[in-house]
Formats: C-alpha cells, sequence, structure tokens
C-alpha cells in the first residue's frame, strides 16, 4: 500500500547485510561516516556496497560535524543519495549539502524534550529524524524515547523515527506514532555493524504486520 512504513537498516558494514537488507524491501540502507562510531564504514566496504546496492536502495551516508568537502567526495564515491546529518550542522550547511551533492537530507534531532522536537522547525531538509538523546554519542544508543513528544513535530516533512527500535517493539511504534519511516541499527545487529539476519527478517514482518493493522482499523 502507499501508505506503507518504510524501513532504513541503519549501521551497515557488510554487503551480504545491505543485500540481505534490500532483498526484505528495505526504503533505505545506512552507512555510518563518523570514525567515532563502532559502525563505522570504512571506504572500501562503502564504495562496494554503494556500487552494488544504489540501484535497489536509498544510500544514506550518515555524518557528524563532517567538513563540507568530505561530504562531497563521499557522496560521490559511495553512491549517496541521503545525506543524514546528526550534529550541530544547521540550516545553511544543510542547505548547501543539498546544492553540491544533489542527494536528499536527514536532519537528525536527538530528543529529551520538546525543545529538541521543535529545534527542527528551521530546517527545511527532506526528511527530519527523531533519535533518543546521549550525551556520550551521536547516535546508536539502543534507547528510546517518549514517542508522545513526536506531536510536537510541525509535519511539514516526511518524519523518521529511530530510537532503540527492535522487532519487538516497532509494532508500537508504527501504530502509535505512524511515521513515513522507521530507522534501526543495534536492534537487529549479533555486534555492532554486524547484523543478525534473522532479526532483520523479524523486523521488517512486524513492521508490515503493524501497517496492516493500521490499514484495516481504517477500512
Amino acid at each position: 500500500m502507499s501508505d506503507a512504513t518504510r524501513i532504513k537498516f541503519c549501521g551497515i558494514t557488510r554487503l551480504e547485510d545491505a543485500e540481505r537488507a534490500a532483498a526484505l524491501g528495505a526504503w533505505a540502507i545506512g552507512l555510518i561516516m563518523w570514525p567515532g562510531s563502532p559502525r563505522h564504514c570504512r571506504p572500501a566496504a562503502a564504495a562496494e556496497i554503494g556500487a552494488a546496492l544504489h540501484r535497489r536502495v536509498e544510500i544514506a551516508g550518515v555524518f557528524v560535524n563532517a567538513h563540507l568537502q568530505r561530504v562531497v567526495e563521499s557522496a560521490d564515491a559511495y553512491h549517496l543519495s541521503l545525506i543524514q546529518l546528526h550534529g550541530d550542522e544547521g540550516p545553511s550547511y544543510c542547505a548547501e549539502v543539498a546544492r553540491r551533492t544533489g542527494a536528499k537530507v536527514i536532519k537528525v534531532a536527538r530528543v529529551r524534550d520538546r525543545q529538541d522536537v521543535q529545534a527542527l522547525r528551521p530546517f527545511r531538509t527532506d526528511f527530519h529524524l527523531l533519535d533518543a538523546y546521549d550525551a556520550r554519542r551521536p547516535g546508536g544508543t539502543g534507547a528510546t524515547f517518549a514517542w508522545d513528544l513526536v506531536g510536537i513535530h510541525p509535519h511539514d516533512r516526511p518524519l523518521i523515527l529511530s530510537g532503540g527500535l527492535t522487532p519487538d517493539n516497532v509494532g508500537d511504534a508504527v501504530a502509535e506514532v505512524a511515521p513515513y519511516a522507521v530507522d534501526v541499527a543495534s536492534g537487529v545487529e549479533l555486534a555492532p555493524g554486524i547484523k543478525d539476519h534473522a532479526r532483520m527478517e523479524a523486523f521488517a514482518a512486524a513492521v508490515a504486520a503493524a501497517d496492516a493493522a493500521r490499514a484495516g482499523a481504517a477500512a
């Protein structure tokens, strides 16, 4: 159905995991370009994954306060169609990334309270993503946040929900939030950057079941 919840499998570091994501009908896969992440995708792997998958799924490069030229070069080298900005980047930087790369831009808010959601208002990016806040790291925390805060979002941009999603809770998230897409990394892993294909399948099945329930309730 046209309003089906899309899935982004993030923190991909291996071609076999990217291939499995595509086979499960993923909308996007995420390659983390920030070297400080335990899910950092090395250049050779990013090039291999991008070359193999860019015609089948959206390839997102995840950056944290990166120099603009590095983002531009990475977009070209790894066939990035999405740029996810997870740091303190401002609206003008986001606009320049879009102009220089031709990719769609995802701006992330790490949510503690209402103000963190409201801070996205100046960002006229293609998508907004809400993630859980952790003072020690910019993402991949494995923690959820209070989903009722999503109601504060202005809904003028497609919303991607992240933060602690797993096969066990993503159905509830889809039912409560009705996001454009859900984003998962640690919730489907054997170890950081190494995906558990059975959990990926369970996650996709849970999203599909929640979508079917929503469609049935609306009928």
